[in-house]
C-alpha cells in the first residue's frame, strides 16, 4: 500500500503528526508512507520513524496554478492508494481528487469534505496530536492516541555526546533553555519570545540554588541576537548551536528540564519524555501539551509572554 499524508505547517505540527504516522506503519507495516510537507518543516523527518520520502510544497505560498499542477503531476505519478490531508481548503481537496487517490481523508469541515470519500469530524477541543490522529479513524483505525516519539540518528547522538564533552558538562545533567521563536512567527505578530530579564532571574536563581546545576542555552539560527543579549545578562551559561533538528533532539535527550517557550524544541522534549516546563503566550497550553507530570505549561494570565511573573515558573520549578 501506498500513502501519502499532505501536512501543512511548521516542524512542531509534524512532530506532533508523529504519532498518527507511526500507528498507521504499525496498522500497515509493509505500506510505503509518504509526506508532503511547507520546506521549513521537512527537516523534521531526520528524527521520524516511519516515513519513507520526503515532497516539499510551500502550501502557505501564492502558488500559481503551474505549482498545483506540477503537485498533481507528481502526486498521480506515485499512484497513491490512500491520501490524508490536515488541511481544511477545497483546493486540497479538490487536487486529492484530481489525482484519482482511491481512498481521500480529511475533516469533515467546509467544503473540501466534498472531494473526500471519508470524511472524519474535527474536534479542535483536544491535544493537537489526537486530533491529527482521528483521521486514522478513516481507515477503521480507532486507538487511543501514543504521545509523539522520535528517532535519533546515531551520529547525532555522537555529535551531541561531544559536544556535552566540549561544554565541561560531564556526564552529569543540565538545564536546556530555548527562548527563542521563529521568523515566521516574529513575521505574523505571534507573541512567543519571554524577555530576557526574565529568563536572567530564573538564571541566577538556579546559579543560587543549584550552582553545581549547568545552564545550557539553544542558540538557533534565527536566535543568534536573543542569546547574544541573554549571554550579556546571565554570565556563566552555556551555549549549543545544534546545526540540525536531530543534533538538537539529542542534546534535548540529555537534559534533566527543558525550559522554553511554545516552540518545535518543546515537541521535541516532549517526545523524548523529558520533563518539560514551557511557557505560552495567546496559546493554550492543553492542545499542545499531552497531559503528563512529565510536562507542564503556564499561560500568561494576559496573552503576553512578558507578563508571567518569573516567580511563577520558579514556584513551578521548586515545587513550592
Amino acid at each position: 500500500m501506498r500513502v501519502v499524508a499532505l501536512v501543512p505547517g511548521g516542524i512542531g505540527d509534524q512532530i506532533l503528526f508523529f504519532p498518527t504516522l507511526d500507528d498507521l506503519k504499525q496498522a500497515y507495516p509493509n505500506a510505503d508512507i509518504d509526506v508532503v510537507v511547507e520546506p521549513r518543516a521537512t527537516s523534521a523527518y531526520r528524527v521520524s520513524k516511519s516515513v519513507s520520502d520526503v515532497l516539499s510544497f510551500d502550501f502557505k505560498d501564492n502558488n500559481s496554478p503551474a505549482d498545483w499542477a506540477n503537485l498533481l503531476g507528481v502526486l498521480r505519478d506515485r499512484y497513491y492508494d490512500v491520501a490524508l490531508s490536515l488541511g481544511q481548503r477545497w483546493g486540497v481537496g479538490l487536487l486529492l481528487w484530481l489525482t484519482g487517490t482511491p481512498k481521500r481523508i480529511g475533516y469533515q469541515s467546509g467544503s473540501s469534505g466534498l472531494f473526500l470519500t471519508d470524511a472524519v469530524p474535527l474536534n479542535t477541543d483536544q491535544y493537537a496530536a489526537a486530533m491529527y490522529h482521528d483521521l486514522l479513524k478513516g481507515l477503521g483505525i480507532d486507538t487511543p492516541c501514543p504521545d509523539p516519539s522520535i528517532s535519533i540518528p546515531k551520529k547525532d547522538l555522537d555529535w551531541a555526546e561531544a559536544e556535552r564533552a566540549r561544554l565541561g558538562l560531564g556526564s552529569g545533567g543540565y538545564v536546556l533553555i530555548h527562548g527563542g521563536s521563529s521568523q515566521l512567527a516574529k513575521v505574523k505578530g505571534i507573541d512567543k519570545i519571554y524577555p530576557v530579564e526574565s529568563w536572567q532571574a530564573i538564571i541566577q536563581d538556579f546559579q543560587t540554588k543549584q550552582p553545581n546545576l549547568p545552564i545550557v542555552v539553544v542558540k538557533g539560527p534565527e536566535d543568534e541576537a536573543f542569546v547574544a543579549t541573554l549571554a550579556q545578562a546571565a554570565p556563566g551559561i552555556k551555549i549549543t548551536s545544534p546545526p540540525d533538528i536531530g543534533k538538537l533532539a539529542a542534546m534535548i535527550a540529555g537534559a534533566n528540564l527543558m525550559l522554553c517557550t511554545d516552540s518545535a524544541p518543546m515537541h521535541l522534549a516532549v517526545a523524548l519524555k523529558v520533563f518539560t516546563l514551557a511557557l505560552f503566550g495567546p496559546t493554550d497550553p492543553e492542545k499542545l501539551l499531552p497531559k503528563s507530570d512529565r510536562f507542564a505549561g503556564i499561560k500568561s494570565p494576559t496573552g503576553n509572554m512578558a507578563d508571567i511573573d518569573p516567580k511563577t515558573v520558579l514556584s513551578k520549578v521548586w515545587g513550592g
